[in-house]
């Protein structure tokens, strides 16, 4: 029996499930190890090695470590030919541009919200300020993505981006209150997301991180077998 030529850093709930959304639609055999942020794990000399940032996810590949959850959809997508156009496609380009949308804009806009003290320090008011401002940007995103969404049918790829980044917006802060996102006022994202929930792949991360009947469309708190998702 062969090892599994994957091995993929994750922690519940984070970034990393993107990633495992992708590997098991690929449906290559892969090894995960947990990257436990309750001890700080994500600092640790070993793992700064491979993401010398200290974020989650890290792919090992036969050909080195990747980081960047953009950069390992896209190695997967074109080592694999599947899950998006291939280099040589016509609709490669608007693979490419809605891929760095999520990457660069909504996603980081995820990050400010639930990691205000990183952007604008320790004061409270600050703090607040920076979010309700991440907010309106992450509504504003969200519309453009939307509106997009009902005129094509995008690429795989870019719906098990898209899928994890809905969840989290109703679940984290998880000590803020998540009323102001309503997943249903975007009835394109609410469609792809029911349907992505019906997917295998879904449902094996499901098991695999505790994230319930519904990750997209209705989320709850996850309840990992291992690890925590804060």
């Amino acid at each position: 029996m062969t090892s599994a030529p994957y091995t993929l850093h994750y922690a519940p709930d984070n970034a990393s499930l993107v990633v495992r959304l992708a590997l098991e639609e690929i449906g290559a055999p892969y090894r995960t190890l947990l990257v436990d942020r309750s001890a700080r794990a994500q600092r640790a000399p070993g793992y700064l090695a491979l993401s010398p940032n200290g974020l989650i996810p890290v792919l090992e590949t036969p050909q080195g470590p990747i980081f960047e959850t953009a950069a390992i959809l896209l190695w997967l997508a074109d080592r694999h030919g599947c899950l998006a156009p291939h280099p040589d496609a016509p609709d490669r380009a608007a693979l490419l541009k809605w891929l760095f949308f999520l990457s660069n804009t909504l996603h980081p806009a995820l990050r400010i919200l639930f990691y205000p003290s990183v952007y604008i320090g320790a004061q409270r008011e600050d703090q607040l300020q920076l979010q309700s401002v991440a907010r309106h940007n992450i509504l504003g995103h969200l519309g453009v993505l939307d509106a997009h969404w009902r005129q094509v049918e995008p690429p795989l790829l870019l719906n098990i981006y898209l899928g994890p980044t809905l969840r989290w917006l109703k679940l984290y802060p998880a000590d803020t209150d998540t009323a102001w996102f309503d997943l249903t006022a975007l009835p394109a994202l609410h469609g792809m997301a029911k349907q992505l929930e019906t997917r295998e792949s879904v449902a094996k991360a499901q098991l695999a991180e505790g994230l319930g009947a519904h990750p997209f469309t209705a989320p709850r708190a996850p309840s990992p077998p291992e690890g925590s998702a804060v």
